[in-house]
């Protein structure tokens, strides 16, 4: 399988990186890779928080993709008022977050599924303790290049065939999956396999997490996907729904009939729960020591203050008001451990999510 990995270092500060860096827009992308689109990010401060330039010291963040424009889109609001704390984002993945992070080397991991019993298993031995935070809902959204004009819907059985172990060179032309579709060559691109992505859609696609075919082009880096994508009409691949709003122009949605005819991804079908079994929450994961600093103290509290705008802004779902309140709550009580059994849980709806979050 082809990987590729795009790290991203940044040290956001009031005059950090960002501002004069060229971006990718959403009907051109570039051939180079370049950090996530700063348009994701671009959100304006609560004026009911106060500036604190005495905040000192650094916050080192990394993790899932998916999650990354959230955090990113905070860490640049937080730059303004706390002018003198760096923080560093970086992007390896899910799991490649949760790595760093039982290794006690970073503060924060962005993860787009909840902690695999394993992970959560090597951060006890390290004695890590930490508070796992759901801030946004997601679906995975399946896109292709706007010039194929025959992918309109497929049922997840399709989808199955698609994927499975068993399709690699062996499902190699689109008739082989439905008679139809032509036979030029099927060419998938999906999220790497230390993603949190990868991971779900695997189980909810293939029925187990981590079982996909091996001729997938993959990467860490959800832009690179949607690069690849925009430029080969026979591909399908996947994704965070903030990805294909930002490149909306340039890809082309499937919808997924999952037993109830074609569903779209949108802000209705992933907040309803009518788009499955791709949609999902999302999380920051932060270690409990860490929250005896005062600037990861702070840096956390600014991250709930102004959730809902924010998770909007990047166009995901926000979680209800209740759920950010459970998530406060979390933090301030240090209330340790997951509310999942482990690893990614498929088909949890917003209610569901709310439910564990009071328990």
């Amino acid at each position: 399988m082809l990987q590729r990995f795009l790290l991203l270092c940044c040290l956001l500060t009031l005059a950090g990186c960002g501002a004069n860096t060229a971006q990718p827009t959403a009907t051109s992308l570039p051939a180079t890779a370049t950090p996530p689109p700063t348009t994701l990010a671009q959100a304006t401060p609560s004026p009911a928080v106060t500036a604190n330039p005495t905040l000192r010291g650094s916050i080192v963040i990394d993790g899932s993709s998916t999650v990354f424009p959230i955090t990113e889109a905070i860490a640049r609001d937080f730059a303004h008022i706390a002018p003198n704390v760096q923080v560093q984002l970086g992007v390896s993945g899910t799991g490649g977050g949760f790595k760093k992070f039982c290794a006690g080397e970073t503060a924060i991991s962005d993860a787009s599924r909840p902690i695999k019993q394993s992970e959560a298993a090597e951060c006890a031995a390290n004695q890590i303790d930490f508070v796992e935070i759901p801030v946004a809902f997601d679906g995975l959204s399946l896109v292709t290049n706007p010039n194929n004009t025959w992918l309109e819907c497929i049922t997840l059985a399709e989808l199955n065939t698609l994927w499975q172990p068993a399709a690699t060179n062996t499902i190699t032309a689109w008739n082989m999956v439905r008679a139809t579709w032509p036979t030029t060559t099927v060419q998938l691109y999906g999220a790497g396999q230390d993603s949190g992505t990868f991971d779900y859609f695997t189980s909810a696609i293939v029925g187990s997490e981590g079982s996909s075919r091996s001729d997938v082009i993959s990467s860490e880096d959800d832009y690179l996907i949607a690069q690849d994508i925009a430029g080969d009409p026979n591909g399908l691949g996947y994704f965070g729904y903030a990805y294909y709003r930002e490149y909306q122009n340039s890809l082309k949605l499937v919808a997924i009939d999952a037993g109830n005819g074609c569903v779209l991804p949108s802000e209705q079908t992933i907040a309803d729960g009518s788009y499955q079994p791709l949609s999902r929450p999302i999380f920051i994961y932060v270690r409990a020591d860490a929250l005896d600093r005062a600037e990861v103290a702070a840096f956390v509290d600014f991250y709930l203050s102004d959730l809902p705008r924010v998770v909007a802004a990047v166009k995901y779902v926000p979680l209800p008001t209740r759920a950010y309140q459970f998530a406060q709550e979390r933090v301030q009580q240090r209330k340790l451990g997951s509310m999942f059994e482990g690893g990614s849980q498929i088909g949890v709806s917003i209610e569901r999510l709310l439910e564990l979050e009071g328990e």
